[in-house]
């Protein structure tokens, strides 16, 4: 499915992929902000699907659009325009016929830590799989953004979350978030391995930091980050994706699989889990990923009957849809101007939730090189 999508953009240019297909499982979304959407940590995470599934042409056509943003932008932003590269990537918008004007939005054209460390993660990948320097050479560039942009020595440092905003008035945002920073361990992590010219290796250690700050023994779960000043934490919700994403890092402390069971208590629906506490429906995206990481466990029942419920959400068009109801929450903000938890995940078909259950049934693990490179860097 995500080779195909590639193909159907003729040639051998490069190209970013849609995020999200309509409602009804094919075609563009009806929403406009998504209609042309090319997500770029969706599309990171594409690229090192394809790889596993041993399909190199394709996963390169999405990671040389990566790494051609990655190289000529400023900053890499968090949503590019779908379809054909052709010179440089360009920023997503649309035309708001109401207003009649064109229309880009603030958090699509800044900058989420967490993105830029997924997209090197990709071009990581692509090193591994070709072993041509480019690729390599774009992931150091990203990952020297990320130390001269979101060091942050405030509460148990680490780094922050990046710049949002357009171009002309970026802002940086404040808070601190764990997910974001255990993208970090593992992005820098990879980085020392290589043997990457910089200080790969005390950036891990300050990111890895943080992490263990956030990390809760009496309740043995991680906090989701901090407040806005960037010290204090959130404890307003909780987050799938950080409980699960630290057991798939190198040397994750063993005491982190406690939070399996916050996982199963206070996460688990039906059939799956749902992406924060209030438990309003199923996130097949983190369903998957909740797969993975029973299978890196040796929990393969438990996976067998979450692999059951995410093959239940294959819509018509191929891509897996993000939620199984028609709304859910996350209790998280889109942005620094939003005034409310207003970030939800829709019942539309998504190339992320497609792309982790892609690697989840196949067992590689994202956060680091395939399983026959990583024995040889390590």
């Amino acid at each position: 499915m995500l080779a195909s999508r590639v193909d159907a953009t003729q040639g051998n240019a490069p190209v970013f992929l849609r995020s999200y297909d309509h409602e009804r499982g094919t075609g563009e979304s009806d929403e406009p902000a998504l209609r042309t959407a090319a997500f770029t940590y969706d599309n990171a995470l594409a690229v090192i699907a394809l790889l596993a599934c041993d399909k190199r042409e394709q996963a390169a056509r999405i990671g040389e659009a990566l790494r051609v943003a990655a190289m000529g932008d400023a900053h890499l932003r968090n949503t590019y325009r779908a379809g054909a590269v052709e010179g440089k990537p360009l920023p997503n918008g649309w035309w708001d016929r109401k207003a009649s004007r064109w229309v880009e939005d603030a958090y699509q054209d800044g900058t989420a830590t967490g993105n830029v460390a997924w997209a090197a993660l990709a071009l990581l990948a692509m090193h591994d799989a070709t072993g041509e320097v480019c690729w390599r050479d774009a992931a150091v560039k990203l990952a020297n953004w990320i130390v001269a942009s979101a060091a942050d020595t405030r509460g148990g440092g680490g780094f922050g979350d990046g710049i949002e905003g357009f171009d002309a008035t970026p802002g940086k945002i404040s808070w601190k978030s764990t997910e974001h920073n255990i993208d970090l361990v593992a992005l820098f992590a990879w980085l020392d391995r290589l043997d990457a010219k910089g200080e790969w290796k005390r950036h891990e250690r300050q990111a890895r930091g943080f992490v263990d700050t956030q990390w809760d023994a009496a309740s043995a779960h991680f906090w989701i980050g901090t407040l806005l000043d960037g010290v204090t934490p959130n404890r307003t919700t909780s987050g799938l994706d950080v409980q699960l994403w630290a057991q798939l890092l190198p040397n994750a402390d063993k005491r982190w699989q406690q939070a399996l069971a916050w996982v199963e208590r206070k996460h688990g629906v039906a059939g799956g889990f749902d992406f924060n506490d209030d438990r309003d429906g199923l996130w097949t995206e983190g369903t998957a990923q909740a797969a993975l990481v029973y299978r890196r466990l040796g929990r393969g029942d438990e996976a067998a009957k979450l692999f059951a419920t995410i093959a239940q959400q294959a819509s018509t068009g191929g891509f897996l849809y993000a939620t199984r109801e028609p709304r859910i929450t996350t209790g998280l903000a889109v942005g620094g101007d939003s005034t409310s938890a207003d970030f939800y995940y829709y019942r539309r078909p998504h190339l992320a939730a497609t792309a982790w259950a892609a690697l989840a049934a196949l067992d590689r693990n994202p956060f680091e090189p395939a399983p026959e490179k990583a024995a040889k860097q390590r």
